[in-house]
């Protein structure tokens, strides 16, 4: 969420990128509230003054012995008028918070700007030639994955992992949560699925994106569509420490997503899910550090992809392609060789102070000022076309696939290959 304060001395900028990221809001409406607030305000300070001053005077009458009635109903009077003003107050800074957590966050000079832009390629590293099978012909002939039967015990896009690929997609979560641990110092940790609405209005999922959420019909509680909520939400009302930052957190998470609005595209296969796999990376850090952190955030997620041996790019997302909360987001995209296509496998984002504002996620600094940390995140990755990739590049026929070395080296010596790597 912005600061008032920050919307009143930038409104250009903030109309800006609410029109690039499709938000419509009402700021004359908006700007109309903050005047009455601060006109509110002004009053209230003005009669709290007077109603100290009438106390002040309650009190040297009595000690004179001197007729105190006239000031106490005097009091009487500017305490229900500062009531109705109270009152006045909490109703307009309702009606603003209902604006206000409409406001996505604000982007980065660097992103690049208009409906006519395009992904800026930051890097591009690995053979982009396309050759042999689709990773979709393997899985049906080798029955690695049952989408018929994923779609008979719940529905399309649910799919049933069996045998070789069942085994490759666990041996890449525990690899891929080993070296963030092992190599890039983060800290595990294993989240719950279910989360409430505050918890997703923290990290900005909600209200925006209520209809891509599975929400329970009985209970307050949504599945979660990404590891960032709930571990960025680990610290939600709380006051860090400065020496304690930078916090680095790693979690496996299932997401759960509907889609919504993405019907009929990927349909088949591997590519849109309602229920994948993915490890999530989450950072609090000071504010003047963030900026370069996301940059190893970055270089951390694009490790695994070295490491498979996979080809992918790197690319800095346009404005109107930036999520709500984002300021900046670089999205790594794997090349399936045997489809012949890029595929998103994650994004890394800075967030700035936008996620611990709504989530009130503060650290203490030297001068004993509460400062809203900064938070980002980035997949580290997601499986699902991380296998796509991998089963592809390392085919051994229309019906079978092999492990990169890599992963046998895991399986063989487990966390002692990253010693060398």
């Amino acid at each position: 969420m912005l600061d008032r304060e920050f919307i009143i001395k930038n409104r250009e900028l903030v109309e800006k990128t609410c029109y690039a990221k499709k938000v419509k809001i009402d700021f004359n409406n908006l700007f109309s509230l903050f005047d009455k607030r601060k006109n509110l305000l002004n009053s209230l300070n003005l009669l709290r003054e007077e109603k100290n001053k009438n106390s002040f005077e309650v009190a040297n009458r009595r000690k004179n012995g001197e007729d105190v009635n006239p000031l106490l109903e005097k009091g009487k009077e500017i305490s229900q008028k500062i009531k109705k003003i109270e009152d006045g107050l909490s109703g307009v800074e309702i009606q603003e918070f209902e604006i206000l957590k409409w406001i996505p966050n604000i982007l980065d000079p660097e992103v690049p700007t208009g409906e006519n832009s395009t992904f800026k390629i930051v890097k591009e590293q690995g053979d982009f030639s396309k050759k042999g099978f689709s990773y979709f012909d393997i899985l049906q002939n080798s029955g690695s994955v049952d989408f018929k039967r994923g779609t008979k015990i719940s529905a399309s896009h649910f799919p049933l992992y069996i045998g070789k690929a069942a085994y490759l997609e666990r041996i890449l979560i525990n690899f891929m949560l080993d070296l963030h641990t092992t190599k890039h110092n983060y800290t595990e940790v294993f989240p719950p699925f279910l989360v409430n609405y505050d918890t997703l209005f923290s990290t900005g999922q909600l209200p925006k994106l209520e209809e891509d959420m599975y929400k329970l019909k009985d209970d307050e509680f949504f599945l979660i569509p990404t590891a960032e909520v709930p571990v960025t939400n680990i610290y939600k009302d709380e006051i860090l420490t400065e020496k304690s930052l930078p916090i680095k957190f790693v979690a496996y998470s299932a997401c759960f997503r509907r889609e919504a609005g993405s019907y009929g595209k990927d349909t088949k296969g591997l590519k849109r899910l309602h229920q994948f796999n993915k490890v999530e990376l989450v950072r609090f850090t000071k504010p003047q550090d963030s900026k370069k952190e996301h940059q190893e955030m970055l270089k951390e997620a694009e490790k695994v992809l070295k490491l498979l041996d996979l080809s992918y790019r790197v690319i800095l997302l346009p404005d109107y392609d930036t999520s709500f909360s984002s300021s900046k987001t670089y999205d790594i995209e794997v090349w399936a060789e045997g489809s012949g296509e890029f595929l998103e496998v994650s994004s890394v984002s800075n967030f700035l102070d936008f996620q611990a504002r709504r989530g009130k996620i503060r650290f203490k600094n030297k001068e004993g000022k509460n400062v809203f940390v900064h938070t980002l995140n980035g997949s580290g990755l997601a499986t699902p076309r991380t296998v796509i990739a991998i089963i592809e590049k390392y085919q051994i026929s229309d019906d079978d696939f092999d492990f990169p070395p890599i992963l046998k080296d895991y399986i063989k010596f487990g966390k002692e290959i990253f010693k060398e790597v």
